[in-house]
């Protein structure tokens, strides 16, 4: 049954349109039509909310299979629904990774119910090591399109170079989270000022420029379609830049909080800061905003990546990496409205994260309506997430999704 929304107000790319009707009828989003004689299901009042098409998340993490105690593929589910998303890609890394036929099954079984269309990422090389392919063209026949290691990076040269030649077999697209290891070994957080003064070994901003331009000449050399996670320096921002200008078919993306933390925040020394790439300095932030003003970044992610609590709360150098991002992840946004502008943030896990996966879409399918003003406490409680590795646990955030409209069905949060 058809449900009408009224007075809601729309954000595209361009602007925040003024307040109207809209009927969610026949898995579309249609502008309300008096010539549609419609006995509506419900009548839902919109005039203190906002609303985009569904938003699309280009990184996040399941623990599931082999971590289940950090994540299931069901609270994920669940959590991607409640944070506002209705395609998501899911990264390889779990244990097994997922690598094969079989893990597809069991990824699509698992995932059959979600109210978000799930986009599963498979590792390029075995057990995402870096060094022996997986079976790219039969993962493809299982409708695989999107290939990478996950949060561990492509750095070996020739195998990046033999994925980008294998995935133009299909028109696939390459995801590399880019660093040279070796450049970060032993790093905890961002290479400067900070890290010298609290005595930290850092990773430097070399780490990430350096596998960029290696990356991007490889790319110039075979054609395909590369896309870069997780960006957060400077000069890598430039390249991709420069790249994009040359024709290259590059994409790039950063992760949310990369736009509001700096290594400033781990003075403290909260392993919930400790993520990778590490938080840059206030230098890198602002060209990261750059970057995406400009279209050289063109989507935001929310690198979920859940720990459970003994990976966290223990000494800085020996706490994992990663930070969970989803819930957050309006919240985020409204503290960076602000700044950067709701159009713009919007587009960025609309239309730019579709235009990574390479996905048109005629009008609208999907439907995210949140309200920017509603206050509500992240806790225990509250959090859905079956971990907690998140520097705003415990505070009062602004920012809550209120509907999410996805394959016909309508949740309510």
């Amino acid at each position: 049954m058809p449900v009408l929304l009224q007075s809601l107000r729309i954000i595209d790319s361009e602007k925040i349109h003024s307040p109207k009707d809209f009927i969610l009828y026949d898995n579309k989003v249609l502008p309300a039509d008096e010539s549609l004689k419609l006995d509506f299901e419900e009548i839902i009042d919109c005039s203190d909310f906002l609303a985009s098409e569904g938003w699309v998340d280009l990184r996040c993490s399941s623990g599931e299979p082999g971590d289940e105690y950090k994540e299931t593929l069901e609270s994920l589910g669940e959590l991607l629904a409640f944070s506002g998303f209705t395609k998501a890609v899911i990264m390889p890394n779990t244990k097994p990774v997922f690598q094969n036929k079989n893990d597809i099954q069991f990824f699509k079984a698992k995932t059959a119910q979600w109210l978000t269309d799930p986009i599963i990422q498979t590792a390029v090389t075995k057990d995402a090591l870096g060094e022996d392919f997986t079976d790219i063209l039969d993962l493809n026949a299982q409708g695989v399109f999107v290939f990478g290691d996950g949060i561990n990076p492509l750095s070996n040269p020739d195998r990046l170079m033999k994925s980008l030649q294998y995935l133009q077999k299909f028109d696939g697209v390459l995801f590399d989270h880019p660093y040279e290891p070796l450049l970060a070994l032993f790093g905890q957080m961002h290479e400067g000022n900070i890290s010298t003064r609290i005595g930290m070994k850092g990773i430097p901003n070399l780490a990430e420029d350096v596998a960029v331009q290696k990356n991007l000449e490889i790319l110039k050399y075979t054609g395909g379609r590369l896309h870069f996670q997780t960006l957060s320096s400077k000069d890598a921002i430039h390249k991709v830049r420069l790249a994009k200008e040359e024709g290259l078919h590059v994409t790039a993306d950063v992760s949310l909080y990369q736009l509001i933390f700096t290594d400033e925040d781990l003075i403290t020394f909260d392993p919930n800061f400790k993520v990778l790439p590490p938080f840059r300095s206030e230098e890198d932030r602002k060209a990261l905003i750059e970057g995406l003003k400009d279209g050289t970044i063109d989507a935001i992610v929310s690198n979920h990546q859940p720990e459970d609590f003994d990976a966290k709360h223990m000494e800085f150098d020996l706490a994992h990496f990663g930070m969970i991002g989803l819930q957050t992840f309006l919240p985020a946004m409204v503290k960076l409205s602000e700044e950067i502008g709701w159009s713009l943030l919007i587009s960025k896990i609309t239309k730019g994260a579709k235009h990574v996966l390479g996905i048109d879409s005629e009008g609208m399918e999907s439907l995210t309506v949140f309200s920017p003003d509603e206050e509500w406490v992240y806790d225990k409680k509250t959090n859905i997430s079956l971990s907690a590795n998140h520097p705003w646990m415990g505070d009062t955030l602004k920012g809550k999704v209120k509907f999410v409209y996805n394959k016909g069905k309508l949740a309510k949060f």
